[in-house]
């Protein structure tokens, strides 16, 4: 305990400045040395936190300041006697000494305390050197007197000390119970943000599905007219089954853009196995290589091994790797780059969780879209619809795992998947 600052309020300070201004109307009233010493006792009283902030600031290590504000006060209620007293240990004022026992009973534990008091009793009877030397003697009364006056300032040493320790431990209670609150307060502010960001996926989910299929009817039929349309104009008509090739290929775009409108808003019914999470990511490394989407790329792996299996909708899976694989190669230009790729173990305070990283040497993700990124019609790409993220985070969470952006060993993106290993994804999946 020592070492910590009493934190004593001002106006006990002020009640130990008003003590020892009586002090000084009583006599002796003519003894400067008296006044002068009452003086630097009260000053160093008011001063000594700031005192013990400056030697702490000076690169002395604790307990140095309170060490030397004990010592502080010893010399001078040792004065005090000497100045009030012919033969000092006569002197009416002896319970001066309470002041360094009680700082010391307030910076220091229970030993340390028994310490101190024990050099405050060993300053005070300093005194008594005239009666080894033969100058006085102490009666059998006086005996008892000295012997009842030490014992005062180790019961005044104890039960302060007591006291300040039953408040440290309380304080310390109150601090862990402040921050638990504040833990709690965080931790429901962010329950309370993702409950609000699934309530607009929902709604717009809902919104995704009826717009789709509403979209979808006519589609068919506009398809349908630009091939029968193609099929029967003459190959001298070149403007206008040019015009009809354009119609169709506009066609297949829009059709594919609500195709992924349906994927997003329609609920995900996982088929979740226990499986390796590593030959899913690279077989959806090899889609892309397949593709030609990964021709310029440098693929770097770093995957543990032995890794437990996690508990896997293999298709969905593979889509979320092709989505972010396609996404890395495509950041990264014509010039090409390195994509890396690693999985590990991890241990969190909910289990064992295997994680994922899909990193590129792209021009990466800026800091304020990290946390929107995820969100439907965010993107980074001037030609990106927004939802190819937006579905990704949606069967991760249906995974019971998580998604986010990091930072990585570069400048480019770093995306970073949790999933709880397959005994514990069951046990959440209930």
């Amino acid at each position: 305990m020592a070492g910590e600052e009493r934190g004593t309020p001002r106006w006990l300070d002020l009640l130990w400045l008003l003590f020892l201004g009586s002090l000084a109307l009583l006599p002796p009233l003519k003894e400067p040395h008296k006044q002068l010493i009452l003086l630097l006792f009260g000053t160093f009283q008011f001063a000594e936190g700031a005192f013990i902030r400056f030697v702490a600031a000076r690169g002395f290590r604790s307990p140095a300041g309170e060490t030397v504000s004990v010592v502080i006060k010893l010399v001078l209620a040792n004065q005090l006697m000497i100045h009030t007293s012919d033969v000092g240990i006569n002197s009416s004022y002896y319970p001066i000494f309470y002041l360094p026992v009680m700082t010391a009973a307030m910076y220091f534990g229970p030993v340390g305390t028994l310490l101190w008091t024990l050099v405050a009793s060993g300053a005070y009877c300093w005194f008594l050197i005239p009666v080894f030397l033969g100058e006085f003697t102490l009666a059998a009364g006086g005996r008892a007197e000295l012997l009842l006056r030490v014992t005062f300032f180790f019961l005044v040493g104890m039960i302060v000390n007591r006291f300040v320790m039953d408040y440290r431990r309380q304080t310390q209670q109150y601090q862990v119970l402040a921050e638990n609150l504040s833990e709690a307060n965080r931790s429901l502010e962010k329950a309370q943000e993702e409950a609000r960001r699934a309530e607009r996926l929902a709604a717009l989910g809902q919104l995704s599905a009826g717009l789709a299929h509403e979209i979808r009817n006519p589609l068919g039929v506009i398809k349908g007219s630009a091939e029968l349309l193609n099929q029967k104009l003459s190959a001298a008509d070149a403007m206008a089954k040019e015009l009809a090739g354009y119609i169709y290929t506009e066609v297949n775009r829009v059709s594919s853009l609500v195709s992924r409108f349906l994927d997003f808003a329609r609920p995900s019914n996982l088929d979740l196995r226990p499986q390796p999470l590593v030959p899913v990511i690279e077989k959806a490394l090899r889609y892309l290589i397949e593709q030609g989407h990964a021709s310029n790329v440098k693929v770097v792996r770093d995957f543990a091994s032995d890794l437990p299996p996690v508990m896997l909708d293999e298709d969905l899976c593979e889509q979320v790797f092709t989505n972010l694989l396609l996404n890395a190669c495509q950041s990264m230009g014509d010039g090409g780059g390195t994509l890396r790729l690693s999985a590990y173990a991890a241990a969190t305070e909910e289990g064992n969780e295997i994680i994922a990283e899909v990193e590129d040497s792209g021009p990466g993700v800026p800091a304020e879209m990290r946390e929107q990124i995820f969100n439907p019609f965010v993107t980074t790409r001037k030609s990106g619809v927004g939802l190819g993220l937006a579905i990704v985070a949606k069967i991760i969470d249906g995974h019971g795992g998580t998604i986010r952006v990091v930072t990585g060993r570069g400048t480019g993106a770093c995306f970073r998947l949790s999933f709880p290993v397959a005994g514990l994804a069951a046990d959440l999946r209930g």
